[in-house]
């Protein structure tokens, strides 16, 4: 399909036209629940997860699937090209946070933690990523959060501040 031809402002140039803006940018999020904070209990976890789900395609984002434990999430989605990382986490925390304690008292007082992992995933490990989210009860039966959390950091050589990575 031929856009047409538009005069570039550099002599001698031309740029064809782009009719739509295009992308899939596969995001693995991970946060947890403040220190301070009840833990989720199993039987709500099915329900929480499925409602983060909604929260992430109501940003225009296509979740992946939502997993985690009593303790911290894992959200894998295709980031809209609307949507910024840290905007999408935010309304995400903040409208389960307030869904969350009207399923149960003991929530009265949960919060999550300030901060939030993200990761970029190619598609040729999107399936591998998904069974890694599913099978988090298992994988927690052998690792604590913390060393989930900084190996991530380090396969991701990303630098942190030890004093503060899971600090509240």
């Amino acid at each position: 399909m031929n856009y047409g031809i538009i005069k570039s402002p550099c002599k001698g140039k031309s740029n064809q036209i782009m009719s739509q803006s295009l992308c899939k940018i596969y995001i693995h999020i991970i946060f947890h629940i403040k220190t301070v904070s009840p833990s989720i209990k199993e039987e709500h976890l099915e329900r929480l997860h499925s409602y983060i789900g909604q929260l992430i395609n109501t940003r225009g984002c296509q979740t992946m699937l939502v997993g985690g434990i009593s303790d911290h999430i894992h959200m894998l989605c295709q980031l809209s090209k609307n949507e910024t990382v840290a905007h999408l986490v935010e309304e995400v925390k903040r409208n389960s946070s307030r869904w969350i304690k009207t399923i149960d008292d003991r929530y009265s007082h949960f919060a999550w933690q300030g901060g939030y992992a993200a990761f970029s995933v190619s598609e040729s490990v999107v399936s591998k990523t998904m069974d890694y989210i599913r099978n988090q009860k298992a994988h927690h039966s052998k690792f604590s959060f913390r060393d989930e959390y900084l190996d991530f950091l380090k396969l991701y050589n990303i630098n942190y501040d030890e004093r503060y990575v899971l600090s509240d």
